[in-house]
Formats: C-alpha cells, sequence, structure tokens
C-alpha cells in the first residue's frame, strides 16, 4: 500500500491561481500547484511525461509539477504543467496523459486518516491511482496509493 502527500513550499503556499475564460468551464475555484508524493518503497513523485506515459521518479523535475484543479466538489483534475496533459485512467485501470478534458480525467480526492490523500477515479470508482514499489503505475483495481500533495517553489 502506498501514500501519497501534496508538497507544499513556501513560494506558493497559499497562492491562488486565477480562472480565466480558457480555462473552461470545468475548472472552478482555486487552482493549486503541487507534487504528488507516493510512500511507496523508497518514495516517488508522479511525474506525467510529454509522451503521456505516467511514471514515479525519486527526484522533483519538471516533469513532476502538477497542477490540481477542483471540478465539483471532492473531485479535481490532475494537469501535467510542463507536458500540458491531465493524468486520466482508462476503463481498465490504466493511467495516461489525456491532452484534452474528459470524464477520465477526473478524480475524487480523498483525505486519509493519515493525512495523505487518495484519488479515485471519478468515472470508474473503485479504481484508484497507485504506483508499484518501482515507480511503475498500478492498475487502478490493484490496491490504493496514499498520496502526499506537496507544493514547489518551481514554477516552469
Amino acid at each position: 500500500d502506498s501514500s501519497f502527500a501534496p508538497l507544499q513550499s513556501s513560494a506558493l503556499r497559499d497562492r491562488p491561481y486565477r480562472v480565466t475564460a480558457r480555462d473552461g468551464e470545468y475548472l472552478l475555484g482555486i487552482k493549486r500547484l503541487r507534487r504528488l508524493y507516493c510512500n511507496v518503497g523508497i518514495g516517488f513523485h508522479i511525474q506525467v511525461l510529454p509522451n503521456g506515459k505516467i511514471t514515479g521518479v525519486h527526484n522533483e523535475n519538471r516533469n513532476t509539477l502538477l497542477e490540481i484543479s477542483p471540478v465539483e466538489r471532492g473531485v479535481v483534475t490532475l494537469f501535467g504543467m510542463r507536458s500540458g496533459l491531465f493524468i486520466a485512467m482508462s476503463n481498465k485501470g490504466k493511467l495516461y496523459g489525456s491532452g484534452h478534458y474528459n470524464d477520465e480525467c477526473k478524480f475524487r480526492e480523498k483525505l486519509l486518516a493519515n493525512n495523505y490523500n487518495a484519488y479515485e477515479s471519478a468515472a470508474y470508482p473503485g479504481m484508484y491511482i497507485g504506483l508499484s514499489k518501482t515507480g511503475k503505475t498500478k492498475r487502478g483495481n490493484r490496491g490504493l496509493s496514499h498520496t502526499l500533495p506537496a507544493s514547489s517553489e518551481e514554477t516552469s
């Protein structure tokens, strides 16, 4: 079982991001720039690569910077700032980077008792974002991962 944690830096703490018309109606509320840390194995940050692959990496880099945006109560999107892709989950539980917002890009953000978060597919309940001990993505139905969302000082 792995845990995700949102990491936050002093540079971005509580800094609101303005929602503009170009963001579309689905982006309602405050956006947060975070890196999702998964407490599995020796620990990984989730990254969205430009080719659409989602993996875990030990060290922070530009591909690990995500924009977390609320779309409805308790539901968010996870957008890779460098890749320009949304984290999405297929009906088979496979994570991929999507260039277009759709229902597979929505995740229920659940705060767990240990202050970590779990991200469940809103389109396919019971399927969660998860990483293996080697940093590879796990199929959504193979167990939940806890993440700790953390802010980052990097803005690009």
